[in-house]
């Protein structure tokens, strides 16, 4: 179950008290101060985990403790610092404290963040003895752990997000890419939630693709679940646009097309300007070559593009034009590597 948000209670561990203890020998009557401090408390520890991809195991679990320092003890023995809490949690998690609405952390891929410290471990009375305070009969508390209400919220990491109204192919587009096995049917709003695959271009190339849900009109104030959807694009690189070239809904595609900028637009500015590659898909469903060539050139004119140079023709259902479409992702991710002659199993061309 995909899961993208979670409000949890995260608690580093007290800190041990310090202990007040004297010594008693037989042949060393006075003795003298030997309390030992205390453990220092464990930390609230997060851990960026590679493969993660939800919050779903925050959902049933509400608060998260380190384990707290042990009181010092006799014979100037310091008590044991208690065990950090690690927290697997997946690349792209924003850490917010949710009484104040601060950023604490962005998680990345390898971090290791301390989210709540854990208290210091007190002094015992050993610790206090001086020439004028031989026989202290004080110890210090330890400090209390950090204690924080934190709100989770996961933003996808991917190297391209595929946008799009719903139907527009997303999710087949994905599934003919890579290896993931997204639930596809002929009815809008099939993907309930993000998906990602990685598309192997050969032994050294991938590409991490991310299908957000299908955008509708209002998205960007909130609309279905717009919100939840768009945060998700933020963390790509490269958008693309996928664009149905004959809507089975009889709608305009330049239309569509324009109600998903305007909806990326009033989300946010810069993921408006992101670079983005547009893609007319569902190319098969037309007869003679001559009908869908007029039909790119009408769409073409229409929204100002020209063709072949900014917009690229694909199937996602007959992996047409797939090569093409790989290649012009990794040049736009890598402009100055080195691009092959891989070639999916299977693809021909537009």
């Amino acid at each position: 179950m995909f899961v993208d948000t979670a409000l949890i209670t995260v608690r580093a561990g007290d800190g041990g008290a310090g202990a007040v203890s004297f010594r008693r020998e037989k042949f060393d009557p006075k003795g003298g101060p030997d309390g030992g401090n205390g453990g220092d408390g464990g930390s609230v520890i997060f851990v960026a985990e590679e493969g993660m991809s939800t919050l779903f195991d925050f959902r049933h679990q509400r608060q998260w403790s380190a384990q707290p320092g042990d009181p010092g003890g006799r014979k100037q023995c310091s008590g044991s610092a208690g065990a950090d809490l690690v927290i697997k949690v997946p690349p792209g998690t924003l850490v917010y404290n949710h009484d104040t609405g601060e950023i604490m952390h962005d998680i990345r891929p390898g971090d290791r963040v301390v989210v709540a410290k854990g208290g210091r471990g007190g002094f015992g009375n050993e610790h206090f003895k001086r020439s004028t305070n031989q026989t202290p009969r004080t110890a210090e508390p330890g400090e209390p752990g950090e204690q924080f209400n934190v709100r989770l919220e996961l933003k996808l990491i991917a190297d391209v997000g595929i946008v799009g109204k719903p139907n527009a192919g997303k999710s087949t587009l994905l599934a003919a890419l890579t290896a993931a096995t997204p639930k596809i049917a002929n009815y809008p709003f099939t993907t309930l939630s993000p998906q990602l695959g990685v598309a192997e271009l050969d032994g050294t190339r991938r590409i991490v693709l991310a299908d957000i849900p299908g955008l509708i009109e209002g998205a960007s104030q909130g609309a279905g679940l717009g919100h939840d959807f768009l945060r998700h694009i933020e963390r790509t690189r490269i958008l693309l646009h996928l664009v149905e070239l004959a809507p089975e809904d009889g709608t305009n595609p330049a239309e569509n097309y324009r109600v998903i900028r305007a909806e990326l637009a009033g989300y946010s500015r810069e993921l408006a300007e992101r670079r983005e590659i547009i893609v007319f898909n569902k190319a098969d469903l037309f007869t003679t070559e001559e009908e869908r060539r007029q039909a790119v050139n009408d769409l073409c004119r229409e929204l100002d593009l020209v063709p072949e140079r900014d917009a690229l023709v694909i199937s996602g259902a007959s992996r047409l034009g797939l090569t093409e479409l790989l290649e012009r992702l990794w040049k736009e991710l890598h402009p100055s590597a080195e691009v092959s002659g891989w070639r999916p199993a299977g693809a021909g061309t537009a």
